[in-house]
Order: C-alpha cells, then structure tokens, then sequence
C-alpha cells in the first residue's frame, strides 16, 4: 500500500475520463427512477473545486460535517474534503426521521468547522444549527452551487497515508454514538481488503447498493471500492428500497457482475415484500456477492431469501454473509464468494457455557451462520484474561490489521481500552470488538455482543436466540422486531422481552400470546419471563444500520416508554 486511495480518482480521471464512477438513482423524480451519472473526470473535477472552496473557510484536519441527503453531492462532499486534507464527518440531513439524537450527539462531539449540505436541506440544516446543540460552524456550503469553475485552481497537495480521512460515527447498539479515526491509510486499506475477498474485475464489476453513505458498510462498499479498481457504484437512497423492495432487485437485474450488501433485516424485508408479478421481471443471475451483515444473521432468512429467488436466476453461492464494525473501518471477515452459505448446528446448552458442540440431535441447538475468514488482517479468540483461546471456545474477538482505526476522536481513556490491547505471545497492539464468537473449522461464528449478554442464575444466555424464539412462538409477534433483555432484579437479572405487533395480532387474545410465548421460552432456554411487552409497530429502537438498540431499548423499558404492560402478569407460571 504506497498511495492513499483517494489518489486514484485523479488516476483514473485521466485513465478513463469518460467511464461512469457514480450513478445515482433518483426516485424521488418519478417512480421508475432517474439516473444521474458522475464520470471519473466530472468527479474528480468536483472533487477539486469543492477543496478549493474548503480552503477558503478550513486549514487541513479541520473537520467538516456532511448532513446532505444521499445522493451524487455526498459522494463528492466526501472525495473534496479528502483531496482538501479537511477531515470528513458523514453525517446526515437533519430531516431523516427517526436519528436526532444520534445526529445531536454526533454533530456536537465532532464540533465541525464547516458544514456540507444541499440546496433543498439547507433550511433543515438551519433550523438544526439554530437549536444551540454545538457552536455555530464557520461557514454553510451549499454543495450544489460550488462552481467547477473553482477546479482550475487547485494545486494538489501530498496525503499522508497516517492522515486523518474522517471520523465514522458509530451506530451506538450499546452505547452512544462515538467518532472512531479512521486514516487514509485504514480507508485504503479495507477497500482493498474486500476488493480482494470479493475477486472483483477492474472496471467491470459494478456495486449496486442502497445502503445509506453515512454508514461505514454504505460509505466504504459504494464510495471507496469502486475507487479500487476504477468500477462503477450505483446506488439509491434507502428509503426508495423501503418503499418498493424490488427496486433494489431491479438495479441488481441490469448487470452481468454486479456485488451488493445489506442487513439480514433486508433480506427478510425483500423475500415478504416482492410478489411473484414483480420476480417474473427479475434477472439475478449477474449477481455475484450479496454480502450479509451489520447485524445477528439467520440461518433461516438466508433460506427464505435464497429459495424466493432461486427463480429469478440468484445463485445459492451469492449470499455471503460477512462480520465487521466500524472500528475496522468496517469489513473484517467475509465467506468465500465460491461457497454457499454455511448454517451450522452447535448444542445450545454448550454454547452458553462457552464450548462450541455440534449438535448431535439431543437437547436443545442453536443455528449459527459462519461469517467465513479475514482477508490481510488477523482475529484471534481471547479470553477475559487476555489469552488466545482454542478453536471452539468462545471469547472476545480481537482484530489487528491495517484497517483497524487509531482511536476514538477526543476520547483517549476509552481508546486505550479498546485499540491498545496487548495478545500474549504476540506483537503490536490489537482492537478489543467487545463481540463475542467462537472459530469453528476455520471459520468465525458470531454469538453475541458482550454488553447484551443476559446472565440468569449465573448462566449466559444470548438475546438473539431468546429473540427468535419469541417471534417464532406466535403469529402476533412482528418478525425481526423483537429485543430480549435483562433488567436487575433482587438477587439475580430478569429477562425482559420487548416486541412489536404484526398485522396478525388484531384481535388476538393478549394473554394467550404472553402464555404462548413464556411457554417457547421455558421450553427453549429454561428461563423465566420476567415481563413481556407487546407494543405498537415502530417502537422498538433501532440503529441507523438496523440492528435492534438493546441498550436504548432497556433505557425506555425502565423510564415506562412502553406504557403498562399489555399482556400477561410479571414472572406468571407457565
């Protein structure tokens, strides 16, 4: 790695000028969508005339807060302040629904100098700055009404691979919101890491995505590996692909070699949504990665997905299921492009006592999917002491590589903690993830997240499994939209269970939905539901990657944001 990888857009601007590097997919201009193309040249053009205005208002490593809708400015907000040496905060406009407090607690940690934006969100932006949350920043730009004329007068400037590119905002599933430094060097780095995973063809593969650009799997999988290779992204704004689906599956149709992403969320989300009309109009045989993660997959969602669309040409080896966070950048492990998914059955009992079992057919089991192994970094398996564990024992997992960030911005107590830990009988420093999981047969499992952990009688159990069991137990629990969750009680912590109503819940007996689902649950787990909530549909937090916000979850139970509880009484027998 000898260049910072923002210097390819330079390259290939004079390579193939011409050659499309962004299209945007506009529906908000008409239902069948409108593309709107950048070519290398035009971006690169834009890229320079936006520094070239940054440097009026910023010196370099002054940061810069995007909160600009998704769309072809984003891109270019990104790639100007990179060449400006300004670094990026991609946030988002202050008018998507459902993020404030995110967007508040963010904006005010990153204190920016200036603040990207577009015409059409300017006054959001306004009214957002006007709120008091942070100190006003120096300067508004506009990015639509930076003129290219501006490009002229750029004199490039040498970036240093240790250079800080931007701050990537967590999604905060455990806690709030945090700016991990990412350097051009871990930018680099993981697009390229994945470019490799995915053998992907210079200039003819295509990435198709709907992942918002503010989110490190939406940033680095449509801005930064197209960059690699000199390949072109398409993408559309993610509510375009809540509304209808199969616009998703569309844009995937019009390519031969086209790689793709998503939350398991996404999957399940398309496979219930999409009718048999619309796959009729559907080609997915060009599709050669469907990468699956940024949050718990399911064995289960992997099949219906898979078998719904076996009809249109999708390969079962498309689906690759991958792990990742934002402290590596984002791409960690990836299952091998050739493979199909792997699903594989451990002994429940077994799991949550730490040992990875097969299972044999007896007792109670657990499907984990396998997130396949690391491409030029390393995990390793740790202990709470700070040993590597054997294959089949859980631990924390611990990542070193090139794409592992530096730090969290202005938090050098928490820092330490979490990137400078030392492995025994190994070098250099490793990156604490804070999930837990376990390698079986070569390949990482994920089990869980360390701060999720509800323990019961002083036994582990993970909430994702508690999770599908409750909404597998009844027809009346809105698939996906459930979170299991300890609460302190007088001598040991009590399992709480959060979850939305599906459409199928109109009408039902409330109380016979609580005992059916304290039933699965004893059955399943041989716990003891302390209280169980079922509530409106839109209730249960979530990320802005779509994981369920346990933590934000607890914090309503306790503070009654729920309302009284809707069904069954508190610890009733089963």
């Amino acid at each position: 790695m000898s260049d910072a990888l923002i210097a390819r857009v330079e390259r290939w601007a004079r390579e193939i000028p011409d050659a499309p590097a962004y299209t945007f997919l506009d529906y908000s201009a008409g239902h069948d969508g409108v593309k709107h193309t950048l070519s290398w040249a035009k971006a690169d053009l834009k890229a320079r005339a936006l520094a070239v205005r940054l440097r009026e208002v910023t010196l370099p490593g002054d940061r810069a807060a995007i909160l600009a809708p998704q769309g072809l400015e984003y891109v270019v907000a990104m790639l100007g302040a990179m060449y400006a040496r300004v670094v990026a905060v991609p946030l988002f406009a202050p008018d998507l629904p459902g993020h404030a407090d995110r967007l508040i607690r963010a904006y005010a940690d990153a204190d920016p100098v200036c603040v990207l934006t577009t015409t059409p969100a300017l006054d959001s932006v306004h009214a957002f700055l006007d709120g008091g949350y942070a100190p006003r920043p120096k300067q508004v730009i506009t990015l639509d009404t930076v003129s290219d004329l501006l490009a002229d007068e750029w004199e490039p400037e040498p970036i240093g691979l240790g250079d800080l590119a931007y701050l990537q905002y967590t999604s905060g599933s455990t806690r709030a919101p945090a700016g991990v430094e990412i350097s051009h060097a871990n930018f680099t780095a993981n697009a390229e890491q994945l470019w490799e995973a995915f053998r992907a063809t210079p200039r003819v593969s295509t990435a198709a995505l709907w992942l918002p650009l503010f989110h490190d799997m939406g940033l680095i999988a449509t801005i930064a590996a197209p960059m690699v290779g000199g390949n072109q992204a398409v993408f559309m704004d993610p509510v375009a692909f809540v509304m209808h689906p199969v616009r998703w599956l569309r844009m995937l149709s019009e390519y031969d070699d086209v790689f793709t992403g998503g939350p398991n969320f996404a999957y399940e989300y398309a496979a219930g949504r999409v009718t048999e009309a619309e796959k009729a109009t559907l080609d997915l045989s060009g599709v050669s990665v469907m990468l699956n993660g940024a949050e718990p997959l399911r064995g289960s969602t992997i099949d219906r997905f898979s078998e719904a669309f076996a009809v249109c040409g999708l390969r079962p080896e498309a689906h690759t299921p991958g792990y990742g966070l934002a402290e590596a950048t984002v791409f960690v492990t990836v299952m091998d492009r050739d493979l199909p998914a792997r699903v594989t059955l451990f002994d429940r009992d077994a799991l949550t006592a730490g040992r990875a079992v097969p299972y044999t057919g007896e007792g109670r089991v657990s499907d984990l999917v396998s997130c396949g192994v690391p491409t030029g970094q390393r995990v390793a398996i740790v202990s709470e002491s700070g040993t590597a564990k054997p294959d089949g024992e859980v631990g924390e997992i611990w990542v070193q590589g090139p794409n592992v960030a530096r730090a969290y911005w202005r938090d050098g107590e928490r820092s330490a903690e979490v990137f400078g830990n030392v492995l025994d009988g190994e070098d250099g420093t490793w990156l604490r993830t804070g999930d837990l999981g376990v390698v079986h047969e070569g390949e990482l499992y994920i089990t869980g997240r360390i701060k999720d952990l509800i323990i019961v009688d002083g036994r582990n159990h993970y909430p994702q499994d508690v999770e599908v069991t409750v909404q597998e137990a009844d027809q009346a629990v809105r698939r996906d939209h459930v979170a299991a969750f300890a609460v302190p009680g007088e001598e040991t912590e009590r399992l709480v269970v959060v979850a939305e109503r599906s459409r199928r819940a109109d009408g039902r007996d409330l109380a016979e939905v609580t005992a059916n689902i304290r039933a699965a649950v004893a059955k399943n787990h041989d716990l003891r539901l302390h209280d169980f909530v079922l509530t409106e549909a839109g209730a249960v937090p979530r990320t802005s990657s779509g994981k369920i916000a346990r933590r934000a979850c607890v914090r309503a139970y306790l503070d009654g944001a729920f309302g009284p509880r809707t069904a069954g009484p508190r610890d009733a027998g089963v």
